[in-house]
């Protein structure tokens, strides 16, 4: 009874590992990252006369703002992305569990050895049901916890939108001096609804998260089986792909999430005169403006940051759910 108690409690006892690993995944997402979403997001929010692509944008970033004109807007997501990574990452392991051990039924295994007085073949319960749950499963394990990081990702990504897109060089020019002065001052204009505009839009890009999670259990379970690869090695290349294979799939929700979160909030914050009330007025706008290659407007910085910075975030992630006891 006491080897059954303590089989049974060993799963929630290790729920843990998943948020603190996520941490470790979410600073090394920002490492890699952050220059390539600043110069994402520049793409995505302005004209397109004044950049003619990424390299042009890169250029002009730095030789005005200097090289730190990449990490622009990086304060937020450096704290939030520990705290995004560490509850998706926690609350992934904890769906996938769920659904599991409730929805997909957990595969039965032959023991060793007979298990009953006459000697007959027992079926017991696999011990690690989560190692038999599809891609499919993975998927949805994926839009439940994209939807559960949703609430803390749609205000620092509005924060780290709103630092990106402020060119000037020089505080003083500048409506928001720095993160916290953009929350405070976005918070007296508008309230709280203001700090979370761009939720909807949020929750839209990160049910996206299917397509993530289920291709990097596709990629890893054949990398598995058909390579001699390590296991960082491995997470690292499922990793990449798969988060590629996301981009492929969420890049112009994200680009109309962008448009939402910059969009002026009008009001007592004196910032200019709101253009969009609705997901559909900005997904509109930006085929009004650029056709359906507006939909696409900086994917290459994107997609060229996207392997990298997931890879890594990954290994992390991996390297320290297999470290924890």
């Amino acid at each position: 009874m006491a080897t059954d108690q303590k089989q049974a409690s060993a799963p929630a006892a290790q729920n843990y590992k998943g948020f603190v690993a996520g941490i470790f995944s979410g600073i090394a997402k920002l490492s890699v990252g952050h220059p390539f979403d600043t110069i994402k997001v520049r793409l995505q929010t302005t004209d397109p006369a004044r950049f003619s692509g990424p390299l042009q944008c890169v250029v002009q970033t730095v030789r005005h703002e200097g090289v730190r004109g990449l990490y622009k807007g990086a304060s937020p997501p450096l704290v939030g992305w520990m705290f995004m990574d560490s509850l998706m990452l926690g609350s992934l392991t904890i769906y996938r569990r769920l659904l599991a051990e409730n929805v997909f039924v957990p595969r039965l295994h032959l023991p060793t050895l007979p298990v009953s007085s006459s000697n007959s073949i027992v079926l017991e319960p696999n011990p690690n049901p989560v190692d038999h749950l599809p891609s499919f499963g993975h998927g949805i394990a994926g839009i439940m916890a994209g939807s559960t990081v949703s609430f803390i990702a749609a205000p620092v990504e509005h924060i780290k939108a709103r630092l990106q897109i402020q060119y000037s060089a020089h505080k003083a020019e500048r409506l928001y001096s720095g993160p916290l002065d953009c929350v405070r001052k976005i918070y007296a204009a508008h309230g709280l609804r203001g700090v979370y505009k761009g939720l909807g839009a949020t929750l839209i890009f990160r049910a996206f998260f299917f397509f993530w999670w289920g291709s990097y259990d596709v990629f890893s379970r054949l990398l598995r089986e058909r390579t001699s690869l390590s296991a960082p090695a491995v997470n690292f290349w499922a990793g990449g792909v798969s988060a590629q294979v996301f981009w492929l799939t969420s890049y112009p929700s994200d680009v109309v999430k962008q448009r939402i979160m910059t969009d002026p909030m009008g009001g007592k914050l004196n910032d200019g005169t709101p253009k969009f009330s609705t997901w559909r007025q900005a997904a509109q706008a930006v085929y009004r403006d650029s056709g359906a290659r507006g939909y696409w407007r900086g994917f290459l910085p994107c997609f060229l940051r996207a392997f990298p910075a997931n890879a890594m975030a990954l290994v992390a992630f991996e390297g320290v759910m297999r470290a924890l006891p």
